[in-house]
């Protein structure tokens, strides 16, 4: 496929790191999804919040030596003096700094990629998104798995009309490696997720909740505007949630049910879901991405894969390989850094953005991920009661 950067800019994007330093699973899958479409760059980065670390690790990377910086504000006041300083910057740290680094990189002219939650605090994401809006840029969220293939087929097949009127909404996520009464982190850089001041109020609602909601709004097109929720600790006497259950009602009155829990023994990573209209039901399940199940209300059922046959544009674009051969975790997160790229790309060329490069997730959607988490507290801290978003 045509690199739609390239042509506009006539380079590729220049990028810059926050966070994501050696050790870190996903600051590889970051530079991996930035380098899988030749879209981007990597120029610089700040991989550590410790000095030197943060200098070697930037060594370790083949940055040039004037490159190498020490703390987030040295490098985004050396990159945007330079006439060939960073574009955007991709965050990839701890929840709490979300914010602070994303206000900081929109101030210095250059849009962000973030890693989800969005921002720790409901109040945050509503300024972050503001402050994008103010200064004109992007904010792109990597709520990854809305990069997969047969996600974004099942999009555009309720988009089209396949499913008639949605009805039915449901979505699991479900994990298994804080199953144990030991967390598997102890001791480990990323125990801050266990304190509420860094993570967030509720552990297993951004980790891994946020992605189910999102998932079910960027597929069904529909939003969810109250909760009725139950969250908590499966696991006795922890002092974080580690499993959610919430009752959803729709804009359009459709009901559904989120789950997401991180203490099922055994299981790994798995994610579902299964939408319903007057027409039909869709399925897609994580364990088998390459597979999205149509079930029509009177025909037999319809098996779609990538480059298969019915795949609508808005999949196609993410196929990076022929029929058969599913793609996967890596290549679902570079379909999000491409589309954000191509978008940021033709702004800076004052050029028209393709209509198909405009479903990456954006800072609207890690403020609805907020929204939802403080709706679904609120619900369980009142026993269950609904409570309208």
């Amino acid at each position: 496929m045509a690199n739609q950067v390239v042509q506009l800019l006539g380079r590729r994007l220049r990028l810059g790191l926050i966070g994501g330093g050696p050790g870190s699973f996903i600051g590889e899958i970051h530079r991996s999804a930035a380098r899988l479409d030749g879209c981007y760059e990597i120029a610089t980065g700040v991989l550590s919040s410790d000095p030197d670390r943060a200098r070697e690790a930037g060594k370790d990377l083949g940055f040039a030596a004037d490159r190498c910086y020490s703390s987030v504000r040295e490098m985004l006041d050396a990159e945007s003096s330079r006439t060939d300083g960073i574009d955007v910057v991709a965050i990839m740290t701890p929840n709490d700094t979300h914010y602070e680094y994303a206000v900081l990189s929109l101030e210095h002219g250059m849009d962000v990629i973030c890693d989800k939650p969005l921002t720790r605090t409901l109040q945050e994401a509503k300024a972050l998104v503001d402050k994008a809006s103010e200064a004109g840029l992007i904010v792109c969220l990597t709520h990854n798995y809305s990069g997969y293939s047969m996600v974004r087929q099942a999009r555009g097949m309720i988009a089209a009309g396949q499913l008639g009127t949605i009805r039915l909404v449901q979505v699991e996520y479900v994990q298994g490696g804080r199953a144990r009464e030991a967390l598997p982190d102890s001791g480990r850089p990323t125990q801050w997720r266990y304190d509420p001041e860094r993570a967030g109020e509720s552990l297993v609602l951004g980790d891994i909740g946020t992605h189910a909601h999102h998932l079910i709004r960027f597929v069904s097109g529909q939003e969810v505007v109250a909760v009725c929720a139950d969250v908590g600790s499966a696991v006795p006497k922890r002092s974080f949630h580690d499993c959610a259950g919430v009752l959803l009602r729709f804009q359009n009155g459709a009901r559904g049910m989120l789950w997401a829990t991180q203490a099922a023994a055994g299981v790994e990573n798995y994610l579902r879901f299964r939408i319903s209209g007057t027409l039909g039901t869709l399925e897609w399940e994580l364990e088998n991405p390459a597979k999205l199940l149509f079930k029509p209300l009177d025909g037999i059922v319809e098996h779609r894969t990538p480059n298969g046959p019915g795949t609508l544009p808005l999949a196609a674009r993410t196929c990076r390989i022929v029929a058969g051969h599913p793609g996967g975790f890596a290549e679902a997160f570079a379909s999000i850094y491409r589309d954000a790229a191509e978008a940021i790309a033709a702004r800076r060329a004052g050029a028209p953005i393709d209509p198909l490069a405009c479903h990456f997730p954006t800072a609207q959607d890690g403020l609805e991920g907020l929204r939802f988490m403080r709706g679904v507290m609120a619900s369980s801290d009142t026993n269950g009661q609904w409570i309208t978003l």
